[in-house]
């Protein structure tokens, strides 16, 4: 699962806070990226593509959710480990 990101974004640090609360009990990898960070490295697409509905979920490299943790679909996406 990536969590895609801005800093000062208080809707993000919420999402990112819900799904740390999520992540034992769920046993997902969570990965965090900043998508202003990547497009001064060089990749705009995420920027471009994700800039207006952040925080975005994504699972398997697709959109899940956005401004929000949407829990209860969640639980249902997430493959059983």
């Amino acid at each position: 699962m990536t969590l895609l990101t801005r800093a000062g974004c208080s809707m993000c640090e919420r999402a990112a806070q819900e799904l740390g609360a999520l992540h034992d009990e769920l046993d997902f990898e969570l990965v965090t990226t900043d998508v202003d960070v990547a497009a001064g490295a060089g990749d705009t697409t995420l920027r471009a593509r994700y800039g207006d509905l952040l925080p975005v979920i994504l699972l398997n490299g697709t959109q899940h959710s956005y401004w929000e943790v949407d829990e209860q679909a969640l639980r249902a996406d997430l493959p059983t480990r």
